[in-house]
């Protein structure tokens, strides 16, 4: 993130007609937008319905919260915030232990056996089950940092923790996944 980037002209434009009570400037930024936002919260679920809800989740946030949008940086950049913050509080609603313990009876794979035969779809959702199992602070910093990625500044300016409490969140989570990863057989010499 470049810190002398701002808000293109286009979107500004478009932010001031939605801000006027234009629906199709919003329209607009929506559709611009929504591939990169819909990428960003393909980090939170697998599930395409819940993809969706999460995707109109952060443009109704977005909208609501537009008048407060400073422009001092791209708009994309303030999107991706919001993002953050919704994905968040998706992964701290959920049951997780209930669909948890679903998800892994649903599943026949036997880590234990030979997880190198995993394809790739396999591991990543395998993965994805792990991270699961972490409390959501931690899945956050870990998904910022490793998937989209981000480092330990951009998780502060998205999160809105300080750095020093990224760092140590982001240690303290590369351990616990180290944990779950040896006791699913993964990683293990």
């Amino acid at each position: 993130m470049d810190p002398t980037e701002t808000v293109s002209e286009e979107d500004q434009q478009d932010i001031t007609d939605s801000l006027a009570g234009n629906g199709e400037g919003y329209a607009r930024l929506v559709r611009r937008y929504q591939d990169r936002v819909a990428a960003q919260m393909w980090r939170f679920t697998r599930d395409a319905v819940v993809l969706d809800q999460l995707v109109q989740d952060v443009f109704v946030e977005a909208y609501l919260s537009l008048k407060g949008f400073r422009g001092r940086a791209p708009f994309l950049n303030w999107l991706r915030r919001v993002a953050t913050r919704v994905g968040f509080r998706y992964w701290k609603s959920r049951v997780r232990k209930e669909e948890r313990e679903e998800a892994l009876k649903e599943t026949n794979l036997n880590l234990m056996a030979d997880p190198e035969t995993l394809t790739p779809v396999e591991a990543a959702d395998t993965l994805y089950r792990l991270l699961g199992e972490l409390p959501p602070a931690d899945r956050l910093v870990l998904t910022l940092f490793y998937f989209e990625p981000c480092d330990v500044k951009e998780i502060s300016a998205r999160s809105g923790w300080n750095r020093a409490l990224v760092k140590v969140r982001l240690h303290r989570a590369r351990k616990k996944l180290k944990s779950l990863l040896e006791e699913a057989g993964i990683g293990k010499e």
